[in-house]
């Protein structure tokens, strides 16, 4: 869905460049106020959407309204409501007022949730049509099944959106999506199966692509259970599982080691300072004890469909868990419907996150309490207050402090297993070209269908 939203049939007001950076998309300019606190774009003059619409601001408040509107269940529910008022200056510029500063702003218009869709005269978005700026439209869309893209001939980003066509195929199946790639039955994949993608790499014509970026898998539990609101319980869990293995037999040396927080060192304000935690299931063991149990037995839920390799994954975890007397028992739950019936519905389950390009965002959309996507149900009083007054701190050392001091308390106290961080591993054949590839998500940031051409 991102791959198919992101660039190729909607845009953002931002994107995330290659390097990491936002840059504007449909904001030509976007300007803070000295405090950060008020931002005022100024859009591209002459967009048009897929149905001949021009793009305008009523489209741009309509968008982000519709994620911060009364019962949204928007897993950017809580990143459109930190945009405050948002007001019109004429058709072409929007201006945000803030509650508090935000030097990172310009991120958040780079979610790719909030993209711009085209308002009716009552301020109505109908999403379900499909109707965006981006360098495709939909041809067709069958939920679950794949999405036909053809090229909009009109595309108003110079040098981007070169296919004909795009089409774009769930493969849930690792085994099965592999087999596409090196059959030739696709062009490109996303997400390798790491088990295997030795053999892949060595089919002729197939590239394999790696980046490092902000992609970790998580073992997110339900603290509002009474198990895991015992933190000692959580702190034997963290401790019961040996990352070293983790990265060296799942990711197959594809990414680096997790410390139960979710910010890679690839990113500004990564707490390095805090110690690497170490399998060590005797201090495993201690804490149960603190919490009275002698041994624990858990249920934990995992699918392929939360990362590949998932199901093995967790199964490895287990057995190093074992030495801590901690006794996992590893349900495979089905892929299809995974992230409906099973994620954030179980009280422990396998997870992942493609990470966000800052440390509030990610704080404010995974940990902050009451968000959609907080998938752990945690509410941390010191948590929440310095997420306000990171976001506002514009001297970059003492932001730093603040965002040190969020990572440690996840890191001790925090609901979230995080082993390690996964490079996008992905694969193309040799008829595609590319530019410099970003890291932010897979396949290019998810913008392959935009960016990519037929060499």
């Amino acid at each position: 869905m991102i791959t198919m939203n992101q660039g190729a049939v909607k845009n953002a007001m931002v994107e995330v460049d290659a390097k990491g950076q936002a840059v504007p998309e449909l904001a030509e300019t976007l300007e803070p106020s000295a405090d950060a606190k008020t931002w005022v774009a100024k859009l591209r003059q002459g967009v048009e959407f897929h149905s001949g619409k021009t793009l305008d601001a009523d489209d741009v408040i309509a968008s982000i309204a519709w994620h911060s509107r009364e019962g949204s269940t928007s897993a950017a529910n809580a990143v459109a409501k930190s945009m405050g008022n948002i007001r019109k200056d004429g058709p072409n510029t929007v201006i945000f007022e803030l509650e508090s500063g935000n030097a990172d702003f310009p991120y958040l218009l780079s979610d790719y949730h909030i993209l711009i869709g085209p308002a009716d005269s009552s301020g109505n978005i109908d999403w379900d049509a499909g109707d965006g700026t981006g360098a495709y439209s939909i041809k067709s869309f069958e939920p679950g099944v794949g999405t036909h893209l053809i090229r909009n001939p009109n595309y108003w980003k110079e040098g981007r959106g070169h296919f004909d066509e795009c089409r774009l195929i769930a493969i849930n199946d690792a085994a099965a999506r592999m087999n596409a790639m090196a059959t030739g039955q696709v062009d490109a994949i996303a997400r390798t199966d790491l088990k295997t993608v030795g053999m892949l790499k060595k089919k002729p014509g197939v590239e394999i692509l790696q980046v490092a970026g902000t992609k970790h898998f998580t073992y997110p539990m339900d603290v509002r259970q009474e198990k895991f609101g015992d933190n000692n319980v959580r702190m034997a869990l963290k401790l019961g599982i040996n990352r070293q293995t983790f990265v060296d037999t799942v990711l197959r040396g594809y990414g680096s080691l997790g410390n139960d927080h979710p910010i890679s060192v690839s990113q500004n304000y990564c707490a390095t300072e805090i110690p690497q935690r170490q399998y060590d299931p005797d201090k495993a063991r201690w804490h149960l004890l603190q919490s009275g149990y002698g041994g624990l037995d858990v249920e934990i839920h995992a699918s392929d469909a939360a990362f590949s390799g998932a199901v093995d994954a967790t199964a490895l975890y287990a057995e190093s868990a074992k030495a801590a007397g901690i006794n996992i028992k590893v349900t495979r739950a089905s892929a299809d419907g995974y992230w409906s019936n099973t994620w954030m519905k179980v009280p422990w389950s396998a997870s992942y996150w493609s990470g966000r390009p800052t440390a509030d965002w990610m704080f404010t959309i995974g940990y902050k309490a009451g968000g959609n996507w907080s998938e752990t149900f945690w509410d941390n009083a010191r948590f929440e207050e310095l997420l306000v007054m990171g976001r506002a701190e514009l001297d970059e050392a003492k932001r730093r402090d603040i965002y040190v001091e969020m990572q440690t308390i996840l890191h001790n106290e925090g609901g979230t297993v995080i082993p390690c961080f996964a490079n996008n591993v992905d694969a193309r054949s040799d008829k595609l070209a590319h530019g410099d590839l970003a890291g932010n998500f897979e396949l290019d940031g998810c913008r392959s269908c935009e960016r990519w051409w037929f060499a």
